[in-house]
């Protein structure tokens, strides 16, 4: 059974669907990366995901168990945790804060899980105390990402990680994402820098039209000449 599956999705913002029948499948292992042209349903897919936007057709499910529309406080006790794009921290409040905003849903001792976010990204053990809106951009994404995190996600979704950052930061977070992955994390994101992300992606999904157009691994799209030419640059 596979983690995360969707099964001929359609969804959209309420006019003309974006999503005409999208299909996908992850497991905890995975690092799924979805790619393809601006408009394709790429975003729209993971609110979907996420219960931000309806799903009108086809299935969602995470364990098992149907979550089409359900809402997202009702997701991230189960084990899902998505950071969007844009205003995706608390500007005005400390990293430290971030962070225990993120494990709101839970009434265990979260200590451990805070210890282990700074172990995977140690700049904000160093920078706990400053406010987020001083951090820079790659750090401002290091935060969404840990505050994701202390909801201890069986499947973490990521929109557009490495957006705006400098090339720096975006080896640092995409090593970063892998690391997340290696410690027993599921991982679905969209992300703009396609070679890149296909090039550590165990699964690759390119979308267009709101609909699959290529499914395999990353290398193998990588590697495949129509892929290459239509969506990766040549």
């Amino acid at each position: 059974m596979a983690l995360l599956e969707l099964k001929h999705v359609v969804a959209g913002y309420g006019g003309a669907p974006i999503l005409n029948g999208v299909n996908m499948a992850i497991d905890q292992s995975d690092i799924g990366v979805i790619v393809g042209p601006n408009g394709a349903g790429k975003s729209t897919t993971l609110k979907a995901i996420f219960g931000l936007l309806k799903v009108t057709g086809g299935t969602v499910e995470f364990l098992g168990e149907s979550i089409a529309n359900s809402l997202p406080d009702k997701l991230v006790p189960k084990g899902l945790s998505f950071v969007p794009q844009e205003k995706n921290v608390f500007t005005s409040m400390t990293v430290e804060e971030n962070l225990e905003m993120g494990a709101f849903t839970r009434r265990d001792d979260f200590s451990e899980t805070m210890q282990w976010v700074y172990e995977m990204f140690p700049v904000l053990a160093e920078k706990r105390r400053q406010p987020t809106g001083e951090l820079s951009g790659g750090q401002r994404q290091m935060v969404a990402m840990g505050r994701a995190l202390m909801s201890k996600p069986k499947l973490l979704m990521l929109d557009e990680p490495s957006a705006g950052l400098s090339p720096r930061y975006v080896i640092e977070i995409f090593e970063t994402i892998v690391r997340v992955n290696q410690e027993g994390v599921g991982v679905l994101m969209v992300e703009q820098n396609a070679r890149q992300a296909l090039a550590f992606a165990s699964k690759g999904f390119v979308l267009a039209q709101g609909q699959n157009r290529f499914t395999g691994t990353g290398a193998e799209l990588i590697a495949d000449p129509e892929v290459a030419k239509s969506f990766l640059g040549g």
